[in-house]
């Protein structure tokens, strides 16, 4: 009988060994740092120029400049999580599928789906974690709102929710490789759905912009991914955010159900390099 695997001792060593690939070429990872930070920075400063003719983001949204940077962090937070951990990986399932090595990774004792979607990590994406960090203190500092520890603890939870949405759109994206055979598009869809929850919900309305919240609220939850956590941590909760808050979780539960579910549907679509 095969032992079961320790995952944690796997994610540990996958962990190690993207750090010794990174070490070895370090220019390399310096310049990959330096490139997601500048971009990161110059995003900053694109902010800091709107905020220079506006105290607001959306008229009478709440969202100034103090609140609006918090937001900003949170979106920085999830985002490094995910493409330092997942997107590698995931935007390399079409080639594994196309050149029949998903066979190796099918063949192992260990569950297919952990397998491919953390072998690598990408380290010179967690500096944007690092200045999140930073810029979150920064705005925090400059609030009249101070959220509590309870706040602080489901800000946490919610973060690690948006990272588990972002992640159940990216296996549902990739699974269809194994339909589509090549599926090189994802980064690109990746980017055009994921634009939506850089900016607070509040934006989105009127006759175009509300069937757009809605759409990416409900049908899709990606402005979950981010307006959640930051108000928590940037204004006082009203009951209808905690409605939000109640239903981003569920909707994570769902999305991580249903993403596991088409993955596995689409293993079983898989015809191996041998058949």
């Amino acid at each position: 009988m095969t032992p079961r695997p320790n995952y944690a001792a796997v994610f540990a060593e996958f962990a190690r060994n993207s750090l010794v690939r990174d070490m070895t070429f370090r220019w390399n990872f310096i310049i990959d740092c330096i490139s997601s930070i500048s971009w990161v920075v110059m995003q900053l400063g694109f902010y800091l120029l709107i905020f220079e003719y506006t105290s607001e983001i959306g008229s009478g949204t709440g969202w100034g400049r103090w609140q609006f940077f918090v937001f900003l962090a949170t979106g920085l937070f999830i985002n490094s999580l995910v493409q330092a951990f997942f997107m590698p990986n995931m935007s390399e399932f079409s080639e594994l599928i196309r050149t029949g090595q998903l066979d190796f990774a099918l063949l192992k004792p260990i569950d297919t789906q952990f397998l491919i979607s953390l072998r690598k990590f990408e380290w010179s994406s967690l500096v944007n974690f690092a200045f999140a960090l930073v810029l979150l203190g920064v705005a925090l500092s400059n609030l009249d709102f101070r959220p509590t520890a309870f706040q602080a603890a489901l800000y946490v939870l919610y973060i690690a929710c948006g990272v588990a949405l972002f992640y159940s759109l990216m296996i549902v994206l990739g699974s269809l490789s194994v339909w589509l055979g090549r599926n090189e598009s994802l980064y690109d869809f990746w980017f055009y759905i994921t634009n939506f929850s850089r900016y607070p919900m509040e934006i989105y309305s009127g006759p175009f912009g509300t069937p757009l919240r809605l759409a990416f609220t409900f049908a899709i939850p990606i402005l979950l991914v981010v307006n959640v956590p930051a108000r928590l941590m940037a204004k006082p909760f009203a009951e209808q955010d905690w409605r939000l808050a109640a239903y981003a979780l569920a909707a994570t539960l769902l999305s991580l159900f249903a993403s596991r579910k088409m993955f596995h549907a689409a293993l079983l679509s898989y015809r191996s390099a041998s058949s």
